[in-house]
């Protein structure tokens, strides 16, 4: 297999940091074609990936035969029509977070993509923030006994709104919850499995917003109660994560390192430590253990953003099996629904039967 051609919809935020370094550093992969409309996305290519070719419309990737993998980085609204046009035209597909709108918009897209013997993955790059590995390597080598309350949030502080974003609408898709809490919702999955029911609060906050700007989902479990936040007014940041056991707690605070190197146009390969955290940002864990008092702090785990493109590569070589699966990201959607629907009729609605990878 000679190297992957890929074809990026989509050269905003989402394709030019999170999305273009880590295409650009596989040695398996060619960042070959790229949608650039605006003049200044058309700068920045050229002058960041100089051998991507520049074009306007996702027909062009679409239509052209040699592009192997699509990789859709766009607004929420045309992640359904985007991958199913790709899919359709014979290509493998990755759509960045979250998968589509509709449960069965990912339902009609999985079984597109099975008939046709096609790779169909979800960008849940959370998975792989240093915060969220350390996490679940501290759950899973037990410290902390038997967990109780998980806690993780993902805030922010931005009091105004951005005149012309289609995530400040009231448009399907748009809201915080399905921008943050989608992580959220996918890292405990990969925790703890399917919860039985959930019970959503869903607000609207800032001044003249129509999006929902703050969430809480709590997520039910035979034993432990999973709580997961997010807002738009917290100035004063807060831990990202909190466990809670039988033996004692664990508090994150800090945020993985990636996100601010990729904006500043930053890769990979131009950090020797990438992915790796200052130790101010440790988590601290507290546990009486063998009845003895320990506090320690918690070197973090390395972030590694781009292992999700080496498991795409993986995949397709058939060398390993797919870690994003599109049953997961799907599962993520039909969470966020029912989660919309506890909170419309003030009830704890039941998972049962509604998840199903």
């Amino acid at each position: 297999m000679g190297k992957i051609k890929v074809g990026l919809i989509g050269f905003s935020i989402g394709g030019h940091v999170f999305h273009a370094p880590f295409i650009s550093e596989n040695p398996d992969l060619e960042l070959y074609k790229v949608t650039a409309r605006k003049f200044e996305q058309q700068e920045m290519l050229a002058e960041r990936y100089p051998d991507a070719i520049a074009v306007q419309k996702a027909e062009d990737i679409f239509e052209d035969p040699v592009v192997d993998l699509v990789v859709i980085a766009t607004s929420n609204d045309v992640h359904f029509s985007f991958a199913k046009a790709a899919l359709e035209a014979g290509k493998h597909v990755v759509v960045e977070k979250p998968f589509t709108n509709y449960t069965s918009e990912a339902d009609e897209l999985i079984a597109l993509a099975k008939s046709k013997n096609l790779l169909l993955s979800v960008h849940h790059n959370a998975r792989f923030h240093s915060d969220f590995k350390t996490v679940k390597k501290l759950i899973e080598e037990g410290r902390l006994g038997r967990l109780t309350n998980y806690e993780a949030r993902f805030d922010r502080f931005r009091n105004f709104l951005r005149a012309g974003a289609w995530r400040e609408e009231n448009l399907p898709g748009s809201g915080i919850h399905y921008d943050l809490g989608a992580h959220l919702i996918d890292q405990a999955l990969q925790i703890f499995g399917h919860p039985t029911a959930i019970y959503a609060d869903l607000r609207v906050q800032r001044d003249g917003a129509k999006a929902i700007d703050d969430f809480e989902f709590i997520l039910h479990y035979p034993q432990v109660k999973v709580s997961l936040k997010g807002q738009m007014l917290a100035k004063i940041p807060t831990a990202r994560f909190a466990l809670y056991g039988t033996n004692g707690s664990f508090v994150k605070w800090g945020v993985d390192p990636q996100e601010e190197l990729l904006r500043a146009g930053k890769r990979p390969a131009d950090v020797a430590d990438w992915g790796t955290e200052n130790p101010e940002i440790y988590g601290k864990l507290a546990i009486l253990e063998n009845g003895t008092e320990i506090e320690e702090i918690i070197p973090s785990e390395k972030g590694s953003g781009e292992d999700f493109y080496k498991n795409i590569v993986a995949t397709l070589k058939g060398e390993e099996e797919l870690f994003v699966r599109p049953e997961q990201a799907r599962d993520v959607i039909r969470i966020l629904e029912l989660a919309e629907q506890s909170w419309t009729e003030q009830r704890v609605v039941s998972l049962a039967g509604e998840l199903i990878s």
